[in-house]
């Protein structure tokens, strides 16, 4: 596996292997369909193999793979990425989430002269090594690495704190004066399964970084475009200092981007003493293919629509729930969602994903990642789902 969450270690067997994907289907090796939440991940919100993105790549591919000097695409994509979304003055493009979310700690160090990060519970922001820790037996506690390969010296910079508890995030920058660089957050959090910030959350993390001299870091490489034209900042309405992107504005190609502040961008190299560098960020295909997507959300409103499909999904997936008498919570948001389980055999996760997945329905193999629905589903997949949900729990 190049990525863990693919080996099924969290639900047993074995995984399967994709040989084609089409739309809101992917089809295995041995020919079996599936309607497909995953999404790979997150970047096919328009489904898989959309034409209007595969022929933009098409057309890129002839004019060469990667050339390693600027070219006009990246200047179209950060156009629209700072038009979308007005937080972001100044933008980079890069070739991950990792990559991003590493590039915008980075610059925040750089820009406060300060070393400490405020995380959170549950909020995952890539490898990188200060921010893959976990909070330790006290709620204010430094991290404790929460992988083999991460010097403790890395975990003490970084304090992870309960999402949604303004009290320790005050009680943390009092406790740190003048210490902490920078709050970073996925704005709805999407690695944990799916749930969503308090009323005033956000807007909180903005006044205590304003008040504190520190840098607020939105995660948005999940949430960017997909809820929204303008992300989650535009729907909750917080402005971050500095926003990481990805998945979408690749239109399934590895991408990432971060940008903010034209203050803070300024202390990126070749202008400022921050290096940041990558032999592919900008490439040429990742480009065309991000910025076809793009622009065919806007052109079909697919915010709206995707809006539209989730809510039909969302009430075919509670009235499962409630006609089986299943202990199970439903999350969601515009295309996003998740199912926690409770207590009983029935609502296993494990007997769950397999017995969806073998009747062609393909959920993320883990309860702590959130599945994705697209623009490509159509009403008689989302029927077809909910009959088979209900199926199951009532097995």
């Amino acid at each position: 596996m190049n990525s863990p969450v693919r080996a099924f270690r969290n639900v047993g067997g074995a995984p399967f292997f994709v040989a084609r994907a089409k739309g809101a289907k992917i089809w295995d090796v041995d020919g079996n369909e599936y309607i497909d939440y995953v999404a790979s991940w997150g970047p096919s919100i328009l489904g898989h193999a959309p034409d209007v993105v595969v022929n933009a790549v098409r057309e890129a591919a002839t004019r060469g793979l990667s050339f390693g000097i600027p070219n006009p695409l990246e200047v179209e994509m950060a156009e629209l990425i700072c038009d979308w979304m007005p937080s972001i003055e100044k933008v980079r493009m890069v070739n991950s989430g990792t990559e991003a979310t590493m590039s915008c700690i980075r610059l925040a160090r750089a820009f406060t002269g300060r070393d400490r990060i405020i995380k959170f519970d549950g909020c995952y922001h890539g490898h990188v090594d200060g921010l893959l820790v976990k909070t330790g037996s006290g709620a204010l506690t430094h991290g404790q690495p929460d992988s083999a390969g991460v010097p403790q010296a890395f975990a003490d910079l970084t304090i992870s704190l309960p999402f949604n508890n303004a009290d320790l995030v005050r009680k943390a920058f009092a406790e740190n004066k003048g210490k902490i660089a920078a709050v970073i957050v996925e704005p709805v959090p999407a690695n944990a399964g799916l749930y969503l910030p308090s009323e005033d959350f956000l807007s909180m993390l903005r006044n205590e970084c304003t008040t504190n001299g520190a840098v607020l870091i939105f995660d948005e490489v999940i949430t960017g475009f997909r809820l929204g034209r303008g992300g989650a900042q535009e729907i909750y309405g917080a402005k971050p200092d500095l926003t990481a992107l990805g998945k979408v504005i690749g239109g399934g190609l590895p991408v990432g981007a971060f940008g903010g502040r034209a203050e803070i961008m300024d202390q990126l190299s070749p202008d400022g003493p921050v290096y940041q560098a990558g032999t592919l960020s900008g490439n040429p295909l990742a480009m065309a293919a991000g910025l076809a997507q793009l622009r065919e959300l806007e052109r079909i409103n697919g915010w709206k629509l995707l809006e539209e499909v989730g809510a039909q999904f969302g009430d075919l997936t509670r009235s499962a729930i409630k006609s089986t008498k299943t202990e199970a919570t439903f999350h969601r948001i515009g295309s996003m969602f998740c199912l926690f389980f409770a207590r009983g055999p029935i609502v296993d996760l494990t007997r769950f994903f397999h017995a969806c997945l073998k009747r062609g329905i393909y959920f993320a193999p883990s309860q702590f990642e959130t599945g994705f629905i697209s623009t490509a589903h159509t009403s008689n997949d989302l029927e077809r789902t909910g009959a088979v949900i209900r199926e199951v729990l009532a097995t």
